[in-house]
């Protein structure tokens, strides 16, 4: 069995780290339905949300290896 390298262990649990603090803060937004309140949602809400969810689409096809990330 290989040699685990600590030094890289350690920057990947950093990384994971920073991602599962974003996880539980994009979490908190859309719990609080991304501090828009209904009687104020407009279109450019609708718009930024589907930006965000475009972004979030790149990701987890990038992590799941799906489209155009599929192997």
């Amino acid at each position: 069995m290989p040699k685990t390298n600590d030094a890289a262990l350690a920057a990947f649990i950093a990384r994971k780290a920073e991602i599962d603090a974003a996880l539980d803060r994009i979490r908190a937004a859309s719990d609080d339905h991304f501090f828009a309140s209904p009687e104020d949602v407009h279109w450019g809400h609708v718009t930024a949300l589907a930006d965000h969810a475009a972004l979030l689409r790149r990701i987890t096809d990038a992590i799941c290896a799906e489209a155009e990330h599929a192997v």
